[in-house]
């Protein structure tokens, strides 16, 4: 069958289990394809394919509203939805994107970049429906590790509560990135080995049926015999407990036992859970035997041997090099604990969680419980080190304001993919945590320029005992610059005179630092001397270089890979109102009012005008009008 002729999934309606199992194997070749070119999420979607096809199968998609939790696992219905001919451009720039995406098709009914979101969406849709006394299925499918998030039980209680009507798929792969953990996922666990449950309790309804009406003592006999096999068969049916329907577990990769079951949950008054079983990677070797996450998401991958493919990268991964800093420090310092919300492969906490489990901590998807754990612990005289993503970050908004910064905490956060990301798009881009954490008191903010200023960066934190220190570092690898042997720290607060100028100064830090320099290079040789300084505190500012420039009325550009509303620029622009520097030309490039779209990284600097052309247009443009205050914008 050509994948790419499909335009809707209305013809899986006529299809039989032969063919259903040789579209099955199709779409996974097509996918292991695509996926060893572009990168992707293989894992998860080689394990969803027999799922979603039958989905599509028993559903009427758009008019049944399918929401993909996390959406990382909805290339199989892109393809079936009529999406295949664009998978070339998968996760690339312009392209098709790797989560679902409302602008691209009816069929995507939310969109997913975080976990934990998709039952608290369907249930707003369900009531919308019942509102407007409409009849269609809303059916979110959700991970055994996105389960764990704070709002998924909090939906699954409101759900349970008022009795909606909604079908509700457990895709449980034992994984989500990493292993997944935790009092939830063994309750899970000990369902996969009940499979004798739901037959028990079936013959045990149909007998209660057949007691003859004597009373309600007896009726109350029945139900207390009922639910003690319940216990007894299944240790703490969660789900049941929680006013859901439960269904299961069934071979997510069998069609028979899908069909049946999705047809039943469809007469089923109430949520009902469908808890399914799948295999993360089926069909692909190296994915399918992968018990770590490394095949969740990768880059290009030889689809012949599963081999990734190498990286030109001089340096260490940047969240190799905080964490493997960390665990260097954690030898000498029993103070120290590490904590990750279900990201120890991609923040390379791998070898914290080997030398010392005892202070290494995967809260699953959870970060606001994970920050806040960090508090707890850093009430007790300890110093914990959270490593989280930018974007996830964001999740935990209140808990750092709330718990770690207004109760000045010593907790050391490391915002691992700070900045542009690429491929993984909108969602997952780290633009927006200077501008959410700069405006908290009491917390310091930095970032490295290289690898070597990172590594002293983690100790300086280490060693701050004032409170909240943030650490952001990008992702993608080093520069591969000398690394001292010894760790030191660094003031708080100080800049470093990268460059010597007097003509304007440029301002700005990480991943921005190189291409200021070449852009000074360039002015150089047009005769205008830049003084180019990085400005690795974002937070505290350094308030005594900043008056020595601004005394001298030095033009000034800040440059920042963060979004310029409440970003470091706009802190120098306080800087200069509050101490009646009005008279400084100051303009700021960085990322504009607008969600970033997935593309390699250099386009979508490109995209945003933060570029040395742009960076050298605007030096030349104040020094011709140094007279007026700039505040212009990207």
């Amino acid at each position: 069958m050509d994948l790419t002729k499909i335009t809707s999934p209305s013809f899986l309606k006529k299809m039989n289990k032969m063919e259903l199992e040789s579209l099955a194997r199709e779409i996974r070749s097509f996918l292991i394809e695509k996926c060893s070119i572009t990168g992707g999420h293989i894992g998860p979607n080689l394990g969803v394919v027999e799922l979603t096809i039958a989905l599509h199968k028993a559903f009427n998609s758009p008019k049944d509203k399918f929401l993909w939790d996390v959406g990382h696992q909805a290339y199989v219905h892109k393809i079936l939805t009529g999406r295949a001919s664009q998978f070339d451009s998968l996760r690339q720039y312009k392209g098709l994107s790797g989560f679902p995406k409302r602008s691209e098709s009816e069929h995507d009914e939310w969109e997913t970049g975080h976990s934990s979101t998709s039952l608290s969406a369907a249930m707003g849709m369900a009531i919308a429906r019942d509102i407007k006394k409409e009849n269609n299925y809303v059916v979110p499918i959700i991970g055994d590790g996105a389960l764990t998030g704070g709002m998924a039980l909090e939906a699954l209680n409101h759900i349970g509560h008022e009795k909606t009507n909604m079908i509700v798929i457990l895709n449980d792969n034992e994984m989500s990135i990493a292993p997944n953990v935790g009092a939830l996922h063994n309750i899970l666990g000990r369902l996969r080995t009940a499979k004798e449950y739901s037959k028990a309790k079936e013959e045990l309804e149909s007998l209660m049926k057949k007691i003859p009406v004597l009373g309600g003592k007896v009726a109350s006999t029945a139900e207390r015999v009922k639910d003690s096999l319940k216990y007894l068969v299944v240790s703490g049916v969660f789900f049941e407990e929680m006013g859901f329907k439960y269904l299961g577990p069934i071979d997510g990769h069998d069609f028979e036992a899908l069909d049946k079951t999705l047809e039943y949950a469809k007469k089923v008054k109430g949520p009902v859970i469908v808890h399914v079983i799948t295999k993360k990677g089926k069909g692909y070797k190296p994915a399918e035997e992968d018990t770590v996450g490394t095949w969740h998401g990768t880059g290009p991958y030889k689809m012949e041997t599963g081999a990734f493919v190498k990286s030109n990268a001089k340096g260490p991964a940047w969240s190799s090099l905080v964490s493997e800093s960390v665990r260097k420090l954690m030898r000498d310092d029993q103070r120290i604990v590490a904590i990750t919300p279900a990201m120890p492969v991609g923040s390379k906490m791998e070898g914290i969680q080997r030398e010392f489990p005892n202070r290494f901590f995967d809260v699953g998807i959870a970060e606001q419980h994970a920050t806040t754990m960090a508090a707890g612990i850093a009430t007790q005289g300890m110093k914990p080190f959270l490593a989280i993503y930018s974007t996830f970050l964001q999740r935990a908004y209140d808990q750092v304001l709330h718990d770690i910064a207004r109760q000045n905490l010593n907790v050391f956060i490391g915002i691992d993919r700070a900045g542009l990301v690429g491929a993984d798009g909108e969602t997952h881009q780290g633009v927006f945590d200077i501008a959410f954490l700069r405006h908290i008191p009491n917390i310091v903010l930095m970032m490295p320029k290289d690898e070597n200023e990172g590594q002293h960066m983690v100790k300086t934190a280490i060693e701050y005992n004032d409170g909240p220190i943030a650490l952001r570092y990008p992702r993608g690898n080093g520069y591969g610059v000398p690394m001292d042997e010894e760790m030191k720290t660094i003031p708080i607060g100080s800049w470093e005179v990268l460059r010597e100028g007097q003509d304007a100064a440029i301002l700005t830090f990480g991943t921005t630092i190189p291409m200021a320099l070449e852009a000074a290079e360039e002015l150089s040789e047009k005769g205008i001397n830049v003084k180019v300084v990085n400005a690795r505190f974002i937070k505290p500012l350094d308030e005594a270089m900043l008056h020595d420039l601004m005394s001298k009325k030095m033009p000034i550009l800040t440059i920042e890979e963060g979004v310029l509303q409440g970003g470091f620029g706009s802190a120098v622009l306080e800087f200069a109102t509050d101490n009646d520097y009005r008279d400084i030309e100051i303009d700021r490039i960085g990322i504009p009012d607008q969600f970033v779209e997935q593309g390699s990284v250099d386009l979508l600097l490109e995209e945003v005008h933060i570029t040395k052309d742009e960076t050298v247009a605007r030096i030349e443009q104040m020094l011709k009008s140094n007279k007026t205050i700039g505040t212009k914008m990207v």
